[in-house]
């Protein structure tokens, strides 16, 4: 319980999260820590949904920084998936 506090105070919201579920596991009928458990949760997913689409930004330009060289761009490209089979199909749009 202490880590996972000494966790949120680091801003470290993941961490924070996987420590006060082991507490949950170990304590299962305490409301204080069922409390900070669902506030954890909510503050881990948005930390990793945060860190996710910081690093498709960056993948992105990485792709433009190379497809800058002949012309085009990761904007040029249409990504269609396919309803039957879920494979996705891609297009060049000049």
């Amino acid at each position: 319980m202490r880590r996972s506090v000494a966790y949120e105070k680091q801003d470290k919201p993941v961490e924070a999260y996987e420590d006060i579920k082991k507490a949950d596991e170990l304590a299962p009928n305490t409301a204080r820590i069922k409390a900070r458990c669902v506030k954890l949760s909510v503050a881990a997913q948005e930390r990793q949904e945060k860190m996710k689409n910081e690093m498709l930004g960056k993948l992105k330009d990485l792709g433009n920084t190379i497809l800058g060289n002949f012309g085009m761009s990761l904007n040029n490209f249409k990504a269609q998936k396919d309803p039957n089979t879920g494979s996705y199909n891609i297009s060049y749009q000049s």
